[in-house]
């Protein structure tokens, strides 16, 4: 697990759970989920990171090519979302507001590295999270021939390469549209942008890709 199950609410999430009106000490079969984060139920924040870490890193990895960058995003991703819950109003799933928040840490990331003038690829030995796996096990099948296996690789190596030399805004678009499967509409309220510049994104991205992979 990314955050230790002893994390838990400090005076300052208490009082602003309170201040918002919200008892801090119920029994959590009064609530709902989010109304128990909204009071500062521990546990249920514990249920929280069990249920989303997985998606919260994959997507931070797809974003910033980098397993550390992955990993502090993720945690960031989560103490964020201890600080902002009042907010949450259910007007998108919760994992759809988590996804925002991960968008957001990630775009800082970029620019802190940017500034720096990083150039990051992945590579496919990279770990995947907390075990042994790496991004070479999401792609070989052992019930298929070597050299199948080797052309896919490669052209999974590939993929992943150009994906990450994308512009960071047109990488953003893709992943969320082609890896993780979202709406234009719900595309455009995580990255805070119109849906004909998300369609927009998404066609340059993808328009690159195609001319940087055409050879496979």
């Amino acid at each position: 697990m990314f955050l230790g199950r002893s994390l838990t609410f400090d005076e300052t999430e208490r009082a602003a759970a309170e201040l918002a009106g919200l008892p801090v000490n119920v029994q959590n079969s009064a609530l709902g989920f989010v109304e128990r984060l909204k009071a500062g139920d521990p546990e249920a924040f514990d249920m929280m990171v069990e249920k989303f870490a997985g998606d919260i890193f994959g997507l931070a990895f797809r974003l910033t090519q980098s397993r550390e960058d992955a990993n502090d995003i993720t945690q960031e991703t989560f103490l964020s979302s201890v600080r902002g819950i009042a907010s949450f109003r259910g007007d998108a799933e919760l994992k759809t507001w988590l996804f925002r928040i991960t968008v957001n840490h990630a775009r800082n990331r970029f620019r802190w590295w940017k500034r720096r003038m990083f150039d990051r690829t992945i590579s496919l030995d990279a770990a995947l999270g907390d075990n042994d796996a790496v991004q070479a096990d999401r792609i070989a099948d052992r019930g298929r021939d070597p050299e199948q296996i080797a052309v896919e690789h490669e052209r999974q190596s590939a993929v992943f390469r150009e994906l990450g030399r994308l512009p960071h805004s047109y990488r953003e678009a893709v992943v969320l549209c082609d890896v993780e499967g979202y709406s234009y509409g719900e595309i455009a309220e995580m990255l805070g942008i119109g849906i004909g510049t998300v369609k927009s994104r998404i066609a340059r991205g993808r328009g690159i890709l195609k001319e940087k992979l055409r050879d496979f």
